[in-house]
């Protein structure tokens, strides 16, 4: 495959300083240690807390980043977001420098959480460790300050997969209701992997077919693509998606992920799920990360629009 022409020439230079790495069961402590390279982190308009809450039951502690504005009056909407990584990387403290800013823009509370990674902990752990934090959140929204009435989840790759699971989770068990689902080029489907015929242009560029696999193999301990995968692992698997909250789901013209991501949206559409649906031309996967190019600005414009519309006092 041989798609960089494909490529929006102005993306271009986050190939270089971010150049993508086939992972392996050797590489992955470098994996984890890669830093994504974002502007310097801005703490002049938010706090940040961080806590140890309970997890699951019988397993550990969770860690929470909770980022709120400055002198802001509540209660305030709150933002669950969960980080990606493929499922077997990634971590909260990654993002602060994109959500302090997301935090004072949209005037909300936001939330990050740490789960286990795979394949140290394989699936439910990770979905039961973000329902944990979720549970941790609306039990004590009063004392934070935050309007349980406008919580809701966002996810970027694996993190995007598993806000989509959460959300499954969370109707299914009646106990939290969430106000939206923001889904970045989410990864929801474990037989993008095993089919024969993938997309003949997606996919060459930072997350490609080989770590798919890897990250797939490793949340689920076992060979993707069998018939008997939970939808709390790979949303895409649900057969009913009824009754999910409204949903933004926008991807990249050259993401791996993005036929899954086009043919969930199609599905939550006829399911009557409210649903905004974007694609940008000439993205790959985390092209995004340039926020000054004309498409990453314009997946950035589009995805805090969509947010701060989430976050609207309801009527």
């Amino acid at each position: 495959m041989d798609t960089l022409h494909l490529v929006d020439p102005e993306l271009r230079p986050l190939l270089q300083v971010w150049p993508t790495m086939t992972v392996t069961a050797e590489n992955l402590d470098a994996l984890r240690k890669r830093e994504l390279p974002l502007p310097a982190i801005d703490t002049s308009r938010t706090t940040l807390e961080k806590l140890d809450v309970p997890g699951p039951e019988g397993a550990p502690e969770i860690g929470l980043h909770i980022y709120k504005p400055i002198d802001s009056t509540g209660p305030l909407p709150c933002i669950y977001h969960i980080h990606g990584g493929g499922y077997i990387g990634g971590a909260a403290k990654g993002l602060e420098a994109v959500h302090r800013p997301m935090a004072a823009e949209l005037d909300c509370v936001l939330v990050s959480v740490d789960y286990r990674l795979a394949p140290e902990t394989i699936f439910p752990g990770a979905i039961e460790d973000c329902y944990a934090g979720l549970a941790w959140i609306f039990a004590n929204a009063g004392a934070i300050g935050i309007d349980t009435t406008r919580i809701g989840v966002m996810g970027e790759s694996a993190g995007g997969g598993l806000a989509a699971a959460l959300a499954l989770l969370a109707r299914d068990r009646g106990e939290y209701a969430l106000a939206f689902q923001h889904l970045i080029y989410p990864m929801i489907d474990d037989r993008s992997c095993t089919i024969a015929d993938p997309h003949p242009v997606a996919g060459e560029f930072i997350w490609h077919a080989h770590n798919n696999h890897f990250g797939w193999a490793s949340l689920l301990g076992r060979e993707p693509g069998g018939e008997d995968v939970s939808p709390y692992a790979a949303a895409a698997r649900a057969e009913n998606l009824s009754g999910l909250p409204p949903t933004f789901i926008s991807t990249g013209g050259l993401d791996l992920f993005l036929e899954e991501d086009l043919e969930y949206a199609r599905r939550l559409m006829r399911a009557g799920v409210p649903t905004e649906l974007h694609v940008y031309p000439g993205g790959f996967h985390g092209f995004d990360i340039l926020p000054d190019t004309r498409v990453g600005g314009a997946a950035r414009r589009d995805s805090r629009a969509a947010l701060a519309h989430f976050l609207k006092p309801k009527d």
